[in-house]
């Protein structure tokens, strides 16, 4: 199984610098620091709320959290347009999950309302980072992976 990894691989420095560069581009990404932030102040959120919220809550907010860095950075490693729109879509479908959590925090005032604002105000600028990434989207480079969904 593990045979194609052998020591005499073409794997060179280039291949290696060119790594390098990629993971350094998609982690410095404006997109990606304000993914984080999401992540951080999530974390905080969690951190804070009683045993039972936090088991009915928690895992699912932190799940928002980080699916929203994980798909950007598995985006911006591809050129394809129609998998770079699915996980675009899964992002914009988690930073929604979040924001409407904090409301559901608010009715049931887990937390005074300046720190869940914190976070919407995080999703906010994460929606407009997100609007200004998707629009450099290269629709010519699509290829048709039979669902049919972002191919027209």
């Amino acid at each position: 199984m593990w045979d194609d990894f052998d020591e005499n691989s073409e794997w060179d420095d280039e291949d290696k610098e060119n790594f390098e560069n990629q993971q350094n581009r998609i982690y410095k990404h404006p997109l990606m620091k304000k993914a984080k932030e999401i992540v951080g102040l999530t974390h905080a959120l969690v951190g804070s709320l009683d045993e039972a919220r936090k088991e009915l809550y928690g895992g699912l907010m932190m799940e928002d959290a980080t699916v929203m860095s994980a798909k950007f950075a598995g985006a911006e490693a591809i050129d394809d347009f129609v998998a770079k729109m699915e996980n675009a879509v899964i992002m914009k479908v988690h930073a929604k999950n979040l924001r409407a959590m904090t409301f559901q925090l608010a009715v049931e005032s887990t937390h005074a309302e300046e720190h869940l604002q914190l976070l919407r105000d995080a999703i906010e600028e994460y929606r407009i980072l997100f609007k200004e990434w998707i629009n450099g989207f290269d629709s010519s480079e699509k290829y048709d992976d039979g669902w049919g969904i972002f191919t027209d």
